[in-house]
């Protein structure tokens, strides 16, 4: 990630060069007081270009088909690096830190649980905390994010489960009453435009 100092309508904002979608993405961060005409500003832009103003919900949506993990869902104090997959992001050569003891027997032992992408097989969108359970009906963790990929036209999530679902294993998500099957998948759903 990279910033610079810059102007949009002769107002000054940070623009930083960020990457939470897959897509090729920039922050604009403008003083608070200059908020609203930037975004008017970019709106107008936005306009004669013939592109669309989207939401949080477009990017929720492209950052899960990235796999990217979202605070609160992926990424939380009872969810470890560990189990997220984020172990790359763990300082391990520090001679201490909070969590170490745990952390290191997890990357030495193998945790428990560990985070997984799934992809519909039937009909049915993921989400967050619906039960995951295998074919034999047990429940073995539980969605941390999902959504419906128009790119796929599939139900596709993230879910926190047991470490010994591997990749192409089916499991079971009970959507309003009914198990639909899911299959475990690589990450990312959609690949990426950045290089």
């Amino acid at each position: 990630m990279s910033f610079i100092n810059a102007k949009i309508d002769n107002l000054p904002v940070i623009l930083c060069r960020t990457g939470y979608t897959g897509e090729f993405g920039f922050e604009i961060i403008p003083r608070w007081n200059d908020a609203e005409q930037v975004w008017d500003k970019i709106a107008l832009i936005v306009k004669e270009f013939d592109g669309a103003i989207c939401g949080l919900g477009a990017r929720d949506l492209l950052r899960t088909e990235m796999g990217y993990p979202l605070h609160g869902h992926e990424l939380s104090l009872s969810i470890t690096p560990v189990e997220a997959g984020a172990s790359w992001a763990v300082g391990w050569s520090k001679d201490q830190f909070r969590g170490k003891k745990v952390l290191t027997q997890q990357k030495e032992q193998g945790s428990k649980l560990r985070l997984k992408a799934i992809l519909a097989i039937e009909r049915g969108i993921p989400r967050k905390d619906m039960q995951v359970k295998n074919l034999q009906g047990e429940v073995i963790g539980s969605v941390t994010s999902g959504t419906y990929s128009p790119a796929l036209k599939k139900g596709i999530g993230l879910a926190l489960i047991n470490s010994d679902v591997k990749k192409d294993d089916q499991v079971l998500i009970d959507i309003r009453g009914t198990d639909s099957t899911f299959k475990v998948v690589s990450l990312p759903f959609v690949p990426s435009k950045v290089r």
